[in-house]
């Protein structure tokens, strides 16, 4: 059997990813609020659920000569103040201070030979309020694990009793030698393989659902394939980057969005896909890039994690490639192409095939992964990231204090210079902006851009879409009261 404690080929791949200025961590910058709480107090909260996230004590070890992909192992020099750090705005603390040390954070790389993962806690924010800026690896955390582990640290109400800290003091075991580590990933390599074969010989006992399994994973595979040899088109968005971020965010109600679906047509996320292609299109034409009959692709990254798991870490998504009609101006019209383009991606069965495909990448060398992993920059078949990951529909809250808002952020790869994360929360949908410093120093242009492309295609939505429930009985009601007070001469 494997060992439960190797990162999968997906989970590696982001460690392969992580060079030349790409930084492979999640983050989120979490707004709460009230004052921020005692830095020592904060630090008891978070010593009293580590327990709950075995993961956060634990490094990685890499197996000699590349023989495996690396394990997890308990950190026997796991000092929590190390991933807790405290900080402060300068005043006057505005959002404007607090995204610009959000930039500095996101901007350095976690350190391999320690747990990967940090929280800043941050004093200073105007208006009676905090923030906390959560950094982890993504080869630690997808975006809807990293969701779970926020509510496993968070509580359910404002009076919650505080969990005592387990009585028993927790120790590191024995970290395994190097043999050890490449004595258990070559045992591994020979007897996972038979694994395989008992597997087949099951497949051959029931030879018509294998076929009819085969068939579906191969016409997933085959879509995925066919559509992603396309090559995404050369725009500013694509160009190499560095080391540094910027980051700003916008923040939308859900109930806007869901208005929108209701009144056009479509789902929330087609909503979402279409308000951020606006809001490229306006912000490339500003910088003078032609937008006419331009179509940019972006990376969708979509959970395939079961209900069953969830709570676990690890990286359980597949891809799909979203177009974005951004040389559209109509807002009814672009929505109408996002939500047809993403209709025809799921029925050709794209998030299958990845999944697949992602299920093998478990079986690759290390060496050949490694190679592919740094292939991959090289292909333009993307021009970004959107992601969409939903969070609990009611407020979560730290030692008595309300969390309001989520700005999440997603990484960026080479040639990346914008990632566009999103997250529905208690109401709200926070969209964050992840961009290379030098590349896009106009961010802030880009968040405005978005929010008009929001408030046109509510205008839109208002003006030209079906009626609302309520809109049909007001008409009816005028209607009556017409005709009530001026009966029509049907003779006339």
């Amino acid at each position: 059997m494997a060992n439960s404690d190797r990162l999968t080929g997906l989970d590696t791949s982001f460690l392969h990813l992580e060079r030349h200025g790409a930084h492979m961590h999640i983050a989120s910058c979490l707004v709460f609020e009230g004052s921020a709480p005692p830095y020592e107090e904060f630090a008891q909260h978070i010593n009293s659920r580590l327990h709950l996230v075995p993961r956060y004590r634990q490094r990685l070890a890499e197996v000699p000569f590349g023989q495996g992909r690396p394990v997890w192992v308990d950190d026997p020099h796991f000092k929590l103040g190390y991933h807790l750090r405290h900080s402060a705005l300068p005043a006057p603390g505005s959002n404007l201070e607090l995204s610009g040390l959000c930039g500095r954070v996101f901007s350095t790389q976690l350190d391999r030979a320690k747990p990967l993962w940090e929280i800043y806690l941050v004093d200073g924010l105007a208006g009676n309020r905090f923030a906390l800026l959560a950094k982890t690896h993504h080869a630690l955390v997808d975006g809807v694990s990293g969701m779970d582990i926020t509510a496993v640290l968070f509580d359910l109400a404002e009076d919650a009793i505080p969990l005592e800290t387990p009585s028993v003091e927790w120790v590191a075991q024995p970290a395994p030698s190097s043999a050890e580590l490449l004595g258990e990933a070559l045992i591994e390599r020979a007897t996972v393989p038979a694994e395989m074969a008992r597997g087949l010989r099951s497949m051959v006992r029931r030879p018509r659902r294998t076929v009819d399994w085969l068939a579906s994973q191969a016409a997933g595979i085959g879509n995925l394939a066919f559509d992603g040899t396309e090559q995404a088109p050369e725009t500013p968005l694509n160009v190499a980057i560095g080391p540094h971020r910027r980051f700003t965010w916008v923040t939308a109600d859900l109930s806007q969005l869901k208005e929108i679906k209701n009144q056009l047509g479509g789902t929330v996320n087609d909503v979402v896909l279409t308000i951020v292609s606006g809001a490229l299109g306006s912000f490339l034409r500003s910088r003078g890039h032609p937008t006419r009959d331009l179509v940019l692709r972006a990376m969708v990254p979509v959970s395939i994690r079961p209900q069953t798991e969830h709570g676990t870490l690890g990286n359980q998504v597949a891809a799909m490639w979203a177009h974005l009609p951004v040389g559209v101006s109509d807002p009814k019209q672009a929505l109408a192409l996002v939500s047809d383009s993403m209709s025809h991606v799921k029925d050709s069965g794209q998030a299958v095939g990845a999944h697949a495909l992602t299920e093998l990448s478990g079986f690759a060398p290390q060496t050949i992964m490694s190679q592919a992993a740094r292939l991959v920059p090289r292909q333009r078949f993307f021009n970004l990231v959107v992601t969409n990951v939903p969070g609990p529909q009611f407020p979560l809250w730290l030692m008595g204090r309300r969390l309001v808002e989520i700005y999440p952020m997603v990484p960026l790869a080479e040639r990346q210079a914008l990632g566009i994360a999103v997250i529905s929360y208690d109401g709200k949908v926070c969209f964050g902006f992840n961009a290379d410093w030098d590349a896009i120093p106009d961010l802030d242009l880009l968040a405005e851009d978005l929010r008009n492309s929001l408030a046109d295609l509510t205008a839109t939505a208002r003006k030209d879409g079906k009626p609302s429930r309520a809109q049909r009985g007001t008409s009816k009601s005028k209607r009556r009261s017409t005709a009530t007070a001026a009966p029509v001469n049907l003779k006339a």
